[in-house]
């Protein structure tokens, strides 16, 4: 007992007055290391008889713990006092220039979207926003989907099954951003001209999907509006976005709950360079088509939802996903790169501050 007492003791003393970290690493290597005075302690109870083990054992954990405390507190107090001595000796001249110019970049994400703001506020749209946390109703029943819909399903979307909705439905985490056109026409009536862009999210991830994407949807609701309407507003679209003027469209039969008729929109590409770029009918030589987006007719339900008359309104949507048209047009070939943090990838796709996108200079200009 005497020998465990006079070991601690002066291992404390010899603790307290180490007089820098490199001496108290030396210290605790000497009491604790494999070799240790302490480890060699620890290393008798082995051969101890049951009932002496059973006194002397907690005396040694004892004495290698207090060890281990002082040995923690003496270097926090060294490492303190060194912090101290470095602040008051350091000084930092803050007149003498930056030995590298800071330099963010606009993410590619954000920069579409300025794009796509600039080309519909030219065409007459505003931009609407809405909560990226909805209820049901706004999400799916309002947009003519049924119970049944495969969407409404829980490997499709994001529930918060312990959150309900003041009219008792379900909270989620919006699918698309078709709740803000609901939301709009509800609060506004008609006529509306509205493009809505956002984050949306879905139970999917590959190297085209992941759980978190941009959407950007489009709505106009007046009187006397037809198929042709949509047409020319998405080839207008389309030819300022990827600023040529040979975008050609073809517009295919589909299905969407919240449009009819609905049609989705292929776009002609030609092969540049190995990779593929809109341009051209898709049924020329050395050419074809892409599917890109999803439109239609709104469907006189969603009308009757947000209590507009369908006899007196028509209107018609469109979607489709920002990250996507970013991958088209800068040439981007993985979709999760874009939310990796990457900081050599947002340097190579990233746009500086001064690009802002106009129509006098083009939208897709580089300063």
């Amino acid at each position: 007992m005497s020998d465990i007492d006079t070991l601690a003791a002066e291992a404390d003393r010899s603790i307290a007055a180490a007089p820098d970290l490199m001496a108290l690493e030396a210290l605790r290597v000497t009491l604790l290391g494999k070799q240790g005075s302490i480890s060699a302690l620890l290393k008798t109870l082995g051969a101890m008889p049951p009932e002496v083990r059973q006194v002397e054992g907690p005396r040694i954990h004892a004495a290698r713990e207090g060890v281990t405390a002082a040995l923690t507190a003496r270097k926090d107090a060294l490492e303190a006092a060194a912090l101290d001595e470095r602040l008051a000796t350091e000084t930092l001249d803050l007149t003498l220039p930056a030995r590298e110019t800071p330099r963010g970049a606009i993410h590619p994400v954000s920069q579409v979207m300025d794009e796509l703001a600039e080309i519909f506020a030219d065409m007459g749209f505003a931009v609407a926003t809405g909560p990226e946390i909805e209820d049901d109703w706004h999400n799916f029943t309002a947009l003519n989907m049924p119970e049944t819909h495969p969407a409404r399903a829980m490997h499709d979307t994001f529930y918060f099954p312990d959150q309900m909705a003041a009219g008792g439905g379900k909270m989620l985490l919006r699918t698309h951003t078709s709740p803000v056109q609901i939301r709009t026409m509800v609060s506004q009536g008609a006529p509306v001209r509205i493009i809505a862009p956002g984050r949306v999210y879905r139970s999917d991830s590959d190297a085209t999907h992941t759980p978190m994407f941009h959407q950007i949807e489009g709505l106009v609701i007046d009187k006397g509006i037809h198929l042709g309407h949509l047409k020319w507003t998405l080839e207008t679209f389309l030819k300022a976005f990827f600023e040529r003027d040979d975008i050609v469209l073809r517009l295919r039969p589909s299905y969407f709950p919240f449009t009819e008729p609905s049609v989705e929109v292929d776009v002609g590409w030609e092969e540049v360079g190995g990779r593929r770029v809109l341009g051209g009918s898709g049924d020329d030589p050395g050419h074809g088509w892409m599917e890109l987006l999803g439109s239609g007719m709104v469907n006189p339900r969603v009308l009757e939802f947000c209590g507009l008359d369908p006899a007196e309104w028509q209107g018609f949507a469109f979607g489709v996903g920002v990250d996507r048209l970013a991958m088209l047009k800068y040439a981007m070939d993985d979709l999760r790169a874009f939310f990796d943090g990457d900081l050599r990838w947002l340097r190579h796709y990233g746009f500086s501050a001064l690009d802002v996108p106009t129509l006098s200079t083009g939208v897709g200009a580089r300063a």
